[in-house]
């Protein structure tokens, strides 16, 4: 599929429950504790023929917290079947005990929360003290063939903007990727205090990474910047620059699909989502496969030039 932009479409985001077992107050306010999940396993499979008949052929699970599902390995398990890249974006608070029968189920790639190594400020953070809980399930995850294992880190001003040299030196000499992402709001936050509180550029850390012995790659999707850097020791680090960032856009390959069962074609964007939840319950095909061109007709890049 390819949209009126002419960027092609393969990969899709699947937020899997709003449910969230901490409270980030950054968040976009997908995650929220309490209602039961109304898509079942077999309303995904529905959806996963469709998708990759389209030609999907990545799939990242979400929520919320995807590990609140306790169904996420039959999800992943049958996933498995019908795409070739299958991640999780998870806060780390539940790996450990379960990541190696994540893996099994059929897992390959993973993220993982976490923003700083203070215990107070993850504390200030997420409203909950789980740094512990995290490190362990990071800690089980580097024994799993999953790789690589990226740690995301939402950069804030006056938070945590000086402990970059602390998270490259977590995630150095091993298959770590230090992911570091620019704080993200719609056009209508960008006057709200909290945003010109924390908001801070990227430009600062591609300078000092400039600085080092590096090679430059670029992963494809948003045309984002990874420094493989060594000095003596090995780091990685990527940059996710989305903030009237035309680049990011412009190589968006990705759609989602909401935890109510909405795809949605743009990630800054709530008034444009398609539903689709009756006709991946029905086993609807062709419904579906509607309802997938109308949302890639309605993408359009929100960073314009």
């Amino acid at each position: 599929m390819i949209d009126p932009y002419g960027r092609p479409l393969n990969s899709i985001r699947i937020s899997v429950t709003k449910k969230c077992n901490l409270n980030c107050f950054y968040c976009h306010r997908e995650g929220i504790k309490g209602e039961e999940d109304e898509i079942l396993p077999s309303d995904f499979e529905n959806l996963f023929k469709v998708a990759s008949s389209l030609g999907i052929r990545k799939v990242k699970f979400t929520g919320g917290e995807p590990l609140e599902r306790r169904d996420l390995e039959e999800i992943i398990s049958i996933a498995r079947n019908y795409f070739s890249d299958i991640s999780i974006t998870t806060n780390g608070t539940m790996l450990a005990g379960r990541v190696r029968d994540l893996y099994d189920a059929g897992l390959n790639r993973i993220n993982i929360s976490l923003h700083t190594l203070r215990r107070e400020t993850y504390k200030r953070i997420t409203g909950v003290d789980a740094l512990n809980s995290v490190l362990e399930g990071i800690e089980e995850t580097l024994k799993t063939p999953l790789n690589p294992v990226k740690i995301n880190m939402v950069l804030m001003k006056g938070l945590n903007d000086d402990e970059i040299k602390d998270m490259m030196g977590f995630v150095k000499n091993t298959k770590m990727v230090l992911q570091i992402i620019e704080l993200e709001v719609p056009r209508e936050g960008l006057e709200e205090p909290f945003y010109k509180k924390y908001h801070t550029s990227l430009d600062f850390v591609e300078d000092e990474l400039k600085k080092m012995p590096h090679i430059l790659k670029r992963n494809p999707l948003h045309n984002r910047e990874r420094y493989v850097i060594n000095n003596g020791n090995r780091y990685e680090v990527e940059l996710v620059k989305p903030m009237h960032n035309t680049e990011f856009c412009m190589n968006c390959t990705r759609i989602r699909l909401t935890y109510d069962g909405k795809l949605k074609p743009c990630i800054f964007r709530n008034d444009n989502l398609v539903p689709i939840i009756d006709e991946m319950k029905a086993g609807d095909m062709e419904g579906m496969r509607k309802k997938f061109y109308i949302a890639v007709e309605r993408r359009e890049p929100y960073w314009k030039p």
